[in-house]
């Protein structure tokens, strides 16, 4: 089973794809493969914010 990264992983891995996607000229099929695994890294990113985001919720509340 994969490690799941962290959110700061998360994001350069992004950054990475991004770049890829906007500067090389690569084929339609690698594109749509990086495409799937930047939105499911955004989606990762996200979940990790909400996550964040109630912790501190919670901190504040106490």
């Amino acid at each position: 089973m994969k490690k799941e990264l962290n959110f700061e992983e998360a994001l350069e891995k992004l950054a990475e794809i991004n770049e890829k996607l906007e500067s090389e000229e690569i084929s339609l099929d690698e594109s749509v493969k990086l495409f799937k695994e930047g939105l499911e890294l955004s989606r990762l990113c996200q979940k990790k914010l909400d996550e964040a985001k109630l912790e501190i919720q919670k901190i504040e509340i106490d």
